[in-house]
């Protein structure tokens, strides 16, 4: 028995005990503050996981689809909306980001311990995983860990690894005011989303799921062996999907993880950005063709 079934009975197990743990809201027990982003048609699911509350969107119906967002939620989950009509899509928020609770992780490997809990709660046994960005890392090492929960893998600009090809920015060194035209290639995209006077609650959201991100970030040469060990002879089909003007994890960056995954399909969306399927519609046609296929 390996360690997900473990969890996934003692979560169960303690689920039946307490049946009010685990509800569907359509109402919001924290409510997000009016953003530029809606949740409009989409069911909010609340789950207690060992003490965390975890926040859970989902829409659709079919094939069981779950989204690993990245290191901010400002932009919201609207671009999984023409999916609906294939998957049924979950993106649930990480603990320390959007509505999600507190916790005290601080490694990667807390947040893949989360989820071997929580994907039991939701009632998913196997299921397609795409993460962007911090959140392609992040499901990265959840499919090393239960390659056998994974239907197939999609990795938008993942971090993590070493690349000999090219190079994070060094973000201390970028003005602020220049900082979100860094995710786009058009700079007007994402104004609503980003704006340039933010309302407090904007700010106090971005500046805790800043330091989550952070504190999750672990000594790279230690990731980078973590995820070539742990996905080595990894098997289920998988896309790596970038974008050509991606200037926060430079699509170089797709040659040193297609060496550690040398099966899987490689996307180069033209003049795309590292908000790729929210900015770029091509890519989320090009996720469909590769889930469907």
């Amino acid at each position: 028995m390996n360690r997900r079934s473990v969890l996934a009975g003692l979560v169960l197990a303690y689920l039946a005990a307490r049946p009010g743990v685990a509800a569907a809201q359509s109402g919001a027990a924290r409510p997000m503050p009016e953003w530029a982003y809606s949740t409009e048609g989409f069911e909010r699911l609340v789950h207690r996981i060992d003490g965390i509350e975890t926040v859970t969107y989902a829409i659709g119906d079919g094939e069981p689809l779950v989204y690993f967002h990245g290191g901010g939620t400002f932009h919201g989950f609207e671009w999984v909306r023409p999916l609906a009509d294939r998957f049924r899509v979950y993106c649930p928020y990480h603990p320390n980001f959007g509505e999600s609770g507190d916790a005290p992780f601080d490694q990667m490997a807390d947040y893949v311990q989360h989820y071997e809990m929580l994907f039991p709660a939701l009632g998913l046994d196997t299921f397609h995983l795409a993460g962007a960005s911090m959140g392609g890392h992040m499901a990265a090492r959840y499919a090393a860990a239960n390659p056998g929960d994974i239907d197939k893998l999609v990795l938008n600009a993942p971090a993590g690894l070493i690349s000999t090809n090219a190079q994070m920015p060094d973000f201390g060194q970028i003005a602020p005011a220049d900082l979100p035209k860094m995710f786009v290639t058009d700079p007007e995209w994402i104004e609503p989303f980003w704006p340039a006077e933010p309302s407090p609650e904007w700010q106090a959201l971005r500046d805790r799921e800043s330091r989550a991100a952070f504190a999750s970030r672990e000594d790279l040469a230690a990731t980078d062996r973590a995820l070539r060990d742990g996905l080595e002879g990894f098997a289920r089909p998988t896309l790596l999907i970038w974008g050509s003007n991606d200037r926060i994890v430079p699509p170089g960056y797709a040659e040193d993880w297609h060496a550690v995954l040398p099966h899987a399909e490689v996307a180069l969306i033209p003049n795309g950005s590292h908000l790729l399927f929210d900015e770029f519609p091509a890519a989320v046609e090009a996720l469909r063709r590769f889930l469907e296929a």
